[in-house]
């Protein structure tokens, strides 16, 4: 699911139902390694505040990052996160 800072993709993992996975890229469209690391550290970071609260367990979830990621603020990073988590229908309350 695209997003203005992210992309996650969600797939059930079928081996460990109560565990949730997390997988993180950046590619060199990204930037330069500097710019790689910390759009890394910022999903990271967002991951640790949404995912233990609203994913669904059982999942594997891969978010890349995009041009966008270093620049946006932490507040609308968290809420692409959330966005693209609804529309996967991996979202729990």
């Amino acid at each position: 699911m695209p997003t203005k800072s992210l992309v996650l993709q969600a797939c059930s993992n079928g081996i460990i139902p109560k565990k949730v996975r997390v997988g993180y890229t950046a590619s060199r469209k990204v930037g330069n390694a500097v710019k790689r690391n910390r759009a890394r550290r910022r999903l990271r970071a967002a991951v640790e505040k949404v995912i233990p609260l609203h994913a669904v367990e059982g999942y594997d979830y891969v978010l890349i990052a995009r041009a966008t990621t270093t620049e946006r603020p932490f507040a609308s990073l968290k809420q692409d996160l959330e966005f693209a988590l609804k529309r996967l229908n991996v979202w729990r309350e």
